[in-house]
Parts: C-alpha cells; sequence; structure tokens
C-alpha cells in the first residue's frame, strides 16, 4: 500500500516555488476542463489570463476586484500565522459593508467630502464588531472560531437581506430590494478619470507594507506569531494568548470591514442583496498561495481576480457557467496543499503486515 513519509528536510526551492508550480497544473487542468466541455481551450485560456490584462482599462478593472481580496487576506495572514482560524471574513466583509452603507445614507446635498473617511472607519469598526463577536465567544466560553465566524457569516447576510428589504430600501426603486444609490460626495475617490479604479489600491498595498511592518519589525507581530508556532514557548516568555486572540481577530475584521466599505462606497454605489461575492472565502486562497506573506499575497489577489474576471468572460463569450470561476478556484487550492504535501512527505510503497508475517 501507498504510505506517506516525511522528508527529513524539505526542499526550500520547492518550497518558495509550489504556489508556481501548481498554478501550471492548475492550467493544465483547465485546459483538459475546457476540452471536455466542447470549448476551444485556447480561448478558455484567453478570458482568464490575457483579457484581464490586455489594456488599461482591463487593469483597472482587475484592480478593483483584487482590492477587496488583498485587504482580507491580509487581516486572515495575521489570524493564521496566530493560529486562530477565521473563516467567517465573508461575513465580516458584510458587516463592514452595512456599516459603511449606514453612514453613507446619511449624507444629503450640503454633504462634503470629509464623511469618506467617516464611511471607511464605519466599515472598518462593523468588521471588527462581527469580529469581535468570534473573539468574545471563543474568549469567554472556548467556542469553536472556525463554526462560530463561519455561521455568522449567515446571519450577517441575513441582516443585509432584512435592511434592503425592509428599512432601507429605495422607495422610488420600483420595488428592487436596494437601498438608494449613495450621494456622489460618499464615492471613493477615482484614481483615473473614466476607470472604476480608486484609491482603494493604494490603500491596499500600504496595508501589506504595514502589515510586513507589523508581522517582521514590531514585537507584538512577534507575539502573534510565536502563539501560532509555539503556544508553550509563547506563555513561557510571557506573550498573552488572549491579546493576540483579539488582536489577530480585530485586525482581521478590519481590514474585512474596510474591504466591505470600499466595495459598496466605490464600485457598487448602493447596498443590495448581492453585496456578499465570496471574497472572504476566496481570500482564504489568496491567503495561502501568497504563503501568508504580504508581498506573496499582492500577486495571489492579482491572480484570484483574473479568476473572477475570467469566469465572467468565459460566461458572456463561451457560454460556460460562472461556477467556472469557482472551479478553477478550487483545483488551484487543491493543487498547492498536493504540492505542499508531497514537499514534506514522500510517497512509499509499504507492503501490509498481514503480508509480511504471512511471508515469514
Amino acid at each position: 500500500m501507498l504510505k506517506l513519509e516525511a522528508r527529513p528536510q524539505p526542499s526550500r526551492i520547492w518550497t518558495l516555488a509550489s504556489p508556481l508550480l501548481a498554478l501550471v497544473i492548475t492550467v493544465l487542468l483547465g485546459i483538459a476542463l475546457f476540452a471536455l466541455l466542447g470549448k476551444d481551450p485556447v480561448r478558455g485560456l484567453q478570458a482568464f489570463f490575457w483579457e484581464p490584462i490586455k489594456s488599461a482599462n482591463a487593469l483597472a478593472e482587475l484592480t478593483v476586484k483584487a482590492t477587496p481580496l488583498l485587504l482580507i487576506a491580509l487581516g486572515l495572514a495575521v489570524c493564521f500565522r496566530s493560529n486562530v482560524w477565521n473563516i467567517g471574513a465573508e461575513g465580516q466583509f458584510v458587516m463592514g459593508a452595512i456599516a459603511a452603507g449606514g453612514v453613507a445614507l446619511m449624507a444629503g446635498k450640503g454633504t462634503g467630502g470629509w464623511i469618506v473617511p467617516l464611511v471607511l472607519v464605519a466599515g472598518v469598526a462593523g468588521g471588527m464588531a462581527w469580529a469581535g463577536v468570534v473573539a468574545l465567544l471563543r474568549d469567554k466560553f472556548n467556542a469553536n472560531e472556525i463554526l462560530v465566524s463561519l455561521m455568522l457569516v449567515y446571519v450577517a447576510t441575513l441582516f443585509l437581506g432584512y435592511l434592503v428589504y425592509g428599512p432601507w430600501k429605495d422607495p422610488m426603486g420600483y420595488n428592487f430590494p436596494q437601498t438608494k444609490m449613495f450621494e456622489r460626495v460618499t464615492q471613493i475617490p477615482k484614481l483615473v478619470q473614466g476607470m472604476r479604479m480608486n484609491i482603494g489600491v493604494v490603500i491596499a498595498l500600504v496595508g501589506a507594507a504595514l502589515l510586513w511592518v507589523f508581522l517582521f519589525r514590531t514585537k507584538v507581530g512577534f507575539a502573534q506569531q510565536v502563539g501560532g508556532l509555539a503556544p508553550a514557548a509563547a506563555r513561557y516568555a510571557g506573550f498573552s494568548s488572549r491579546r493576540a486572540l483579539w488582536t489577530a481577530l480585530l485586525i482581521s475584521g478590519g481590514c474585512a470591514g474596510l474591504a466591505g466599505a470600499l466595495e459598496v462606497a466605490g464600485p457598487v454605489g448602493q447596498l443590495t442583496p448581492y453585496v456578499p461575492m465570496g471574497y472572504g472565502f476566496a481570500a482564504i486562497i489568496v491567503a495561502f498561495v501568497g504563503r501568508l506573506h504580504p508581498v506573496g499575497m499582492v500577486f495571489s489577489a492579482i491572480l484570484m481576480s483574473m479568476f473572477y474576471i475570467g469566469g465572467e468572460l468565459a460566461q458572456s463569450r463561451l457560454g460556460l457557467p460562472k461556477s467556472l470561476t469557482g472551479v478553477f478556484q478550487g483545483m488551484l487550492l487543491f493543487t498547492l496543499l498536493a504540492c505542499d504535501t508531497l514537499i514534506a512527505y514522500r510517497v512509499r510503497w509499504a507492503r501490509p503486515a498481514a503480508a509480511v508475517r504471512g511471508g515469514l
């Protein structure tokens, strides 16, 4: 039978190259998938890997998708490095969008540009508050943060539905479940006129730089990582596990909430039931493909946004289902896990014990 045997020393080169190898395998699997579906593999790959980068406008749209993915992944990296498994960033994204939308709806014709920072701060506060519920239940009642954070995604989504179908519904919206369009003054400033790319991409890149400083140049960041790698050593060194828990979840929730605020006050411009777009779940893949490192996550966020745009193009131009986006995301994750497993372990053929005894 086949048996996994731990390698004495995993290859450092392959450890770093594993995401690239996983991407190559994903592309090859994608070619086979297009062929099985009766579609031209070349056109399919063009939709995913060439169309999103072929022009300045396409690159601007790429940043619109990559910004929330990167922001959420940055927060998740802090959690995962701290051994805190926040799987509910999607719910924190939604609550950040709701909080930011609530502030944006208060704007009137005479409101000044000062409201934009308030919208963003409200988004951060909404995400932090939702993640704080997870931290509280884990801290006080030892509740499993995986289950709690995941279940709170559905609570946040239902709360959004209540608002857009009920008290926040636009009375002039022809009975559609949506709020009124936010005032122009509340919208996130664009970097280039005529394109949807806004200052969110700058905020995300600054966030990546700040995360690098936090993780690798501060005592607090060091304590977070020690607590995740060696809890006993962290306790011996006097690092507080409670503080690490709250720090990780509040940072993660704040990043997800900020992403939600940038989304609804930027390209969307209102609250609708379609605000949950799966960014919170896709960002988990972004974080791991990027090796939980700020620089790596910048590139993996770009790759994942190409999958989003490619899925939309494959649906409109090739007649393929939109779920193809999720298929590519899943293939990338599973091939990465397979590559990492084979880097850490070698496959051996071992004779069953009963057969060995019988031979004797």
